[in-house]
């Protein structure tokens, strides 16, 4: 697999980090998650669970070993310091200055391994005034502005129903940046220390509706070219419930489409505004209306236009697309999404592990023998 004889070290708890080094893992790197002896990650203990676990917890952290090790003590500190020698990535979730604080920061650990490479995910940065300050991924992303921007014209703002922040910033960016830098070593550079802010990473996103508002244009919630303005590009009500997304985008799919729903005088009014823009909003309102989803589904099914029914979340696994892709799948241990990219069909290796599972096996591989892991044990090391 392309990250085979790749060794992570994950020192990360809950969302952002776990989907990070998940995506390593399912790629062939090693990934071995460090968790404190008896609590572990918190999301180990999130409801709902299956045989003591939580599902949340098995979703992210498939293909990885699990070591139990208390950094709060000297030999822990030093076991770290020993795995790091040997390790390629260490990724970390910590509030800044934290690792500094344990003897673990960038210095120690760069001078006992030069070519590591070591990811701090947090919200804000490394730096600045909110450095130090507590979020997650509803104040990271209404910090950067995307929150702001969420929700219907004229309507409050609405928490997003992904953690994009998180899982985007804190889990997609930081992997990329990683794989960066890994190939940088390769080549004979050094490692180096990659400051990943999820907010930044949230504002990056945005670069064209602040490249809008910088050319002039008026930028307001619910009425974005993308998210309301244009009757070619929203969500309509079906009648009896269920909703259907039109991204008629291109003038040839909505010429398509008004000539579908029979109403070719809408065609040339495309991006209309104003009372005019109302107008054809309210028309499409009208015509959605008058059917139920089902109906549009066979009414709209060989039409090529850009338009699909909106699923809820319990009909998704059994579309037709979604089924063929074999992206959804019962498991013993919960639903899981397989990778979005699959390298290869053998990605999958394990199950996400218990606490400490693989501790022995780990240790062992830095010199620790049986005798002295017992002796650890007593000491509460691991």
């Amino acid at each position: 697999m392309p990250l085979s004889g790749i060794r992570v070290l994950d020192l990360t708890r809950l969302l952002p980090g776990a989907f990070c080094t998940m995506l390593l893992a399912d790629m062939g790197a090693d990934v071995v998650k460090i968790e404190e002896p008896g609590s572990g990650d918190y999301m180990r203990w999130t409801p709902p669970q299956v045989d003591g676990q939580s599902v949340l917890f098995n979703a992210l952290n498939r293909n990885k070993r699990s070591l139990s090790l208390n950094l709060k003590t000297e030999p822990g500190r030093e076991l770290l310091l020993r795995l790091a020698e040997q390790a390629d990535i260490l990724v970390e979730g910590n509030r800044p200055g934290v690792m500094k604080r344990l003897g673990l920061g960038w210095d120690v650990l760069q001078a006992r391994n030069p070519r590591l490479i070591l990811c701090s995910i947090t919200g804000y940065g490394q730096d600045g005034p909110f450095a130090a300050r507590a979020g997650h991924d509803l104040n990271y992303m209404a910090t950067a502005g995307g929150l702001g921007l969420n929700g219907g014209r004229g309507g409050p703002a609405v928490p997003l129903s992904v953690q994009v922040a998180d899982i985007g910033g804190g889990g997609l960016q930081p992997a990329v940046a990683i794989l960066g830098a890994l190939v940088a070593v390769q080549r004979g550079a050094e490692g180096r220390w990659l400051d990943v802010s999820m907010t930044d990473a949230a504002v990056s996103w945005l670069a064209l509706v602040l490249a809008a508002q910088g050319g002039g244009e008026e930028v307001r919630r619910g009425d974005q070219r993308l998210a309301g303005r244009h009757a070619c590009y929203r969500v309509y009500a079906c009648k009896g419930g269920g909703y259907y997304s039109v991204g008629a985008l291109e003038p040839k799919f909505w010429a398509a489409l008004c000539i579908a729903l029979e109403r070719p005088d809408l065609v040339g009014l495309q991006f209309a505004e104003g009372d005019e823009g109302e107008r054809v909003h309210r028309d499409m309102e009208a015509l959605f209306a008058s059917r139920s989803r089902s109906e549009w589904e066979q009414e709209l099914a060989g039409l090529d236009a850009c338009c699909e029914p909106v699923l809820e979340l319990d009909e998704v696994a059994s579309h037709p697309q979604v089924a063929a892709r074999r992206l959804i799948s019962d498991r013993k241990t919960g639903v899981e999404v397989r990778p979005a990219v699959q390298l290869r069909d053998d990605w999958r290796r394990r199950d996400a592990p218990g606490l400490g599972e693989h501790t022995s096996e780990v240790l062992a591989e830095v010199g620790v023998d049986a005798r002295r892991l017992d002796e650890l044990k007593g000491l509460g090391v691991v």
